[in-house]
């Protein structure tokens, strides 16, 4: 137990967290079995060590962080662990990569029934399951994502300039003076670029081959999160990788279910399982006509995020997929994203249709906001893209 405070004090000495994230005051930190997914590069562990220096001293022995990658835990149980921890008067536990253990699952569950004086707050893939359908922690687990870098939280960490959220009401009520206010203050178009390759995720902040970096984390995603977490044989690696890159190719196409099986040499069923699983970790977005579920044939996929899209075709990224890819990922966490009709691009919440153009078109539809991606200067009824950015 020594060494794991040990350790725990050296993180906090050593943690220089460049950006309070806005997830920090959005969770109840009274429940007792807090998680919090995400996918990889988005900062799941500073995220753990930045809220033990807010609310504990460094040497409090209260507090305890550890990683389930350390080799302890091959010969130890989480439960064994943390009721040792309790005994010794700790009272919150820091568990980093929960889904590490096989069992993290009825662990968790042990510890939430047999210490009811102990909080344990999780980090773990965004491949794992919290919700209803995961019967050992239905009803006493609260759920939280942490999301890669939104434009808003990358413009106050270059520029400082203490930018808050937006509502989607607000942007469309009053997006002329958000503008208006943070151009002021730093070039959203300037910094908007740079975002679009590298702001997404923390760590490729301050590395000049980010590309490279960004390649080895979505390797890893699919090598260890999704064949991990789901079970699944290392020999079907190649079939998702390959999947996943015949889908970054497609475009704006609607995919077809049954030449993806046969290019990959799988069943459609086995296809449409994989997408749900590159979806839940973070890798793609997929899109549904409006009211279709997500067992219903997909209209269309994207790269998750614009980051990706560079990393995975360097030299084929068409501008409007990637302005729509930016788009879909910043509404995405609050509100319900459908293909969009021949009027629009995509609809959402049911009810308000939006199109990415570069010039407004001369027959404008009253129906439909029109999102200027390369706009410098404000006009009448021409929304920046990038303010959508300002969502969270």
């Amino acid at each position: 137990m020594e060494a794991f405070f040990k350790t725990h004090a050296y993180l906090l000495e050593n943690s220089r967290a460049q950006l309070r994230r806005a997830l920090m005051d959005n969770i109840n930190w009274n429940d007792r079995l807090i998680g919090i997914k995400g996918s990889r590069g988005v900062g799941k562990t500073t995220f753990l060590l930045q809220y033990a220096k807010e609310h504990f001293d460094v040497h409090d022995r209260k507090c305890l962080y550890v990683n389930m990658n350390n080799f302890y835990f091959q010969g130890q149980s989480l439960s064994s662990f943390a009721a040792d921890f309790y005994r010794q008067g700790g009272c919150t536990l820091l568990v980093d990569q929960v889904f590490k253990d096989p069992n993290w699952s009825r662990e968790l569950r042990l510890c939430h029934d047999n210490i009811p004086g102990l909080q344990i707050v999780f980090t773990g893939s965004s491949v794992m399951n919290l919700n209803d359908d995961n019967p050992e922690l239905r009803g006493i687990v609260s759920g939280y994502t942490l999301r890669g870098l939104s434009f808003r939280e990358y413009l106050n960490l270059k520029e400082g300039i203490g930018q808050q959220p937006v509502t989607l009401e607000e942007i469309l009520n009053n997006y002329a003076r958000i503008a208006a206010t943070v151009t002021k203050l730093c070039d959203p178009l300037k910094l908007f670029e740079d975002y679009l390759h590298r702001g997404y995720y923390p760590f490729l902040l301050d590395k000049p081959d980010h590309s490279e970096y960004l390649l080895k984390i979505m390797n890893m995603m699919i090598e260890v999160d999704i064949l991990m977490v789901k079970q699944i044989e290392l020999k079907y690696l190649s079939r998702i990788k390959k999947l996943l890159y015949l889908l970054a190719l497609g475009g704006n196409t609607i995919p077809n279910i049954s030449q993806l099986a046969k290019e990959i040499g799988t069943s459609r069923t086995t296809v449409m399982n994989y997408i749900k699983y590159l979806s839940n970790a973070r890798l793609i977005n997929v899109l549904y006509r409006p009211g279709a579920s997500g067992t219903r044939k997909p209209m269309r996929i994207m790269m998750h995020n614009p980051n990706l899209m560079y990393a995975i075709l360097p030299y084929k990224v068409n501008e409007q997929e990637l302005f729509e890819c930016f788009f879909l990922n910043a509404l995405r966490p609050s509100h319900e994203v459908s293909i969009g009709d021949r009027l629009c691009n995509f609809l959402v919440d049911g009810k308000y249709r939006f199109r990415i153009v570069e010039e407004m078109p001369k027959r404008k539809s009253s129906k439909v906001y029109y999102l200027m991606h390369g706009m410098s200067r404000l006009c009448n009824d021409q929304i920046p893209l990038w303010i959508f950015g300002l969502l969270y």
